[in-house]
């Protein structure tokens, strides 16, 4: 089994989704009391946040590059960014490291392919909908990409920052959610991607009628495909 390494912490909550998700399936896969084996840099998300919010990206690249580096020197076989919109930089990253680094729209792309959807609905926060860096990636492989109009992205990205990112699971933001897929159900989306790894806390495939993309589970259970893999 090869080592992961981790960089989380944005938020937190979503993090341990992916620790979650990646000890659960190694112990389904080999069984009795395995579990991954995982080196984790996580961070206090408030520094994140203010790099965000500063549109500092070039700041953030440099960190998380750095950390990367720290990780591969841990011990680290293949490295996972646990954030949808910090994929911004994972050129950054990638560049500072001689281990795979899992993209996660690839991991998206492929699971949006395999189930035959062509045009996904897109949510998560504003730099995941409103920059090409996520967007792009899938669009390369052939898919239409939708995402809310201006009302509705803005609905969708502070539900994120304020709620989700700090705990908060609230009914009444999951039925706007409901109701923004819809509105892009009714333009075309024939499926939608959670872009952002918290919403996987608000919405569930059991809410929704079409194929639902859960980005966290579909990144953490392609790691360990990644890590399990014999040459």
């Amino acid at each position: 089994m090869k080592t992961i390494g981790l960089l989380g912490g944005m938020s937190w909550e979503s993090s341990i989704e992916y620790e979650r998700l990646i000890n659960t399936e190694v112990r389904s896969r080999l069984g009795g009391v395995h579990s991954a084996d995982l080196v984790i840099r996580s961070y206090d998300f408030d520094t994140i946040e203010r790099l965000q919010a500063a549109g500092d990206w070039e700041g953030a690249g440099k960190l998380l590059a750095a950390d990367a580096r720290l990780l591969q020197a841990a011990g680290a076989e293949l490295i996972l960014l646990c954030t949808n919109t910090m994929h911004l930089v994972a050129d950054a990253i990638e560049s500072a490291i001689d281990v795979p680094f899992l993209h996660l729209a690839d991991a998206t792309a492929a699971a949006v392919l395999e189930a035959g959807v062509e045009t996904v609905a897109l949510l998560g926060t504003r730099f995941t909908m409103e920059k090409d860096f996520y967007r792009a990636r899938l669009e390369s492989r052939g898919l239409t990409v939708l995402v809310p109009g201006a009302d509705d992205r803005a609905v969708v990205h502070d539900v994120i920052y304020d709620e989700l990112v700090q705990g908060r699971i609230i009914d009444a933001s999951r039925t706007r959610y409901l109701e923004i897929i819809d509105r892009l159900v009714e333009r075309g989306a024939q499926g939608v991607i959670a872009g952002c790894t918290e919403i996987e806390l608000l919405v569930t495939p059991s809410d929704v009628d079409i194929p639902y993309f859960p980005t966290t589970r579909l990144h953490a259970l392609a790691a360990v495909e990644a890590a399990l893999e014999t040459s």
